[in-house]
């Protein structure tokens, strides 16, 4: 029997590439293809499901995330991959926290992500080695270090640097000086002209 695939996917072009891919294969059969997070946990709970394929970021209040933990709730056995365009690296360790077993960045290609679920439906847990690049201001954001993507993180959210030092436990006097190299690495001259670009480009997106 055909192993079902569900696809959330706010985007009406992924969620077609995504189709033809399923359709291309003898493996799998199409259970569904979903523009909402919400729809997806209903679907769940109504219709049996092997494999939901699910962006991260989806309008309408609730999240890739936040539904792939309901999912988990109603329905252990179905695996999930969460696919997403963004490098933003905190998604992939809160995917781990939840229990989604794979972790897939967009591409436009058909083979490559249906390598991943059938390793996926097979028992393996699929996670990138490294997380895509991209340029923020006159750097590339390998360039930063892992406390300065979790300051940079709190500072898109809002937050002073006396709240981001208390939330990291760090020093205030450490956080203004990451903020200041965060600067002088990027070019940007303020800091909201920073946090504004990193959460454009989905570098960070913020608590």
């Amino acid at each position: 029997m055909k192993e079902r695939i569900l696809i959330v996917d706010d985007y009406l072009m992924i969620r077609q590439v995504f189709e033809q891919a399923i359709a291309s294969s003898e493996k799998y059969k199409l259970a569904g293809s979903l523009s909402s997070a919400a729809l997806a946990v209903e679907f769940c709970e109504k219709n049996p499901v092997d494999l939901v394929l699910m962006d991260v970021l989806i309008p309408g209040g609730m999240s890739g995330l936040e539904a792939a933990k309901r999912i988990k709730q109603i329905s252990p056995r179905t695996k999930i991959c969460i696919v997403t365009s963004m490098p933003e690296t905190a998604y992939i360790s809160q995917a781990k926290e939840i229990g989604v077993e794979s972790f897939w960045h967009k591409e436009i290609q058909e083979q490559p992500i249906l390598e991943i679920i059938e390793r996926t439906l097979a028992g393996e847990s699929v996670y990138p080695d490294s997380r895509p690049t991209v340029q923020l201001g006159e750097a590339d954001s390998g360039e930063f270090t892992e406390r300065e993507l979790s300051i940079l993180r709190l500072l898109v959210s809002g937050l002073s640097n006396k709240e981001i030092a208390d939330t990291l436990g760090l020093a205030e006097k450490t956080v203004k000086n990451n903020i200041s190299v965060l600067l002088q690495k990027t070019g940007f001259r303020t800091r909201l002209e920073l946090a504004v670009r990193a959460r454009d480009i989905g570098l960070v997106i913020g608590e």
